[in-house]
């Protein structure tokens, strides 16, 4: 199973609460912070919602 690598790249700051949430949930804390996830639908569903935020890129 491949693993997803995610960087935040844009701050959260103005955004709404539940993308914020997503963020954090994520486990982004700051910007330019990467965490390593499976590639399943939950964690692409997360990702969807804050596309805006983030780059990911295939382990």
């Amino acid at each position: 199973m491949a693993n997803l690598k995610i960087t935040l790249k844009k701050s959260t700051i103005g955004c709404q609460k539940d993308q914020v949430a997503t963020v954090r949930a994520l486990g982004l804390k700051k910007l330019n912070h990467t965490v390593v996830h499976p590639d399943n639908d939950c964690i692409r569903g997360m990702i969807f919602k804050v596309r805006h935020l983030v780059v990911v890129e295939e382990v």
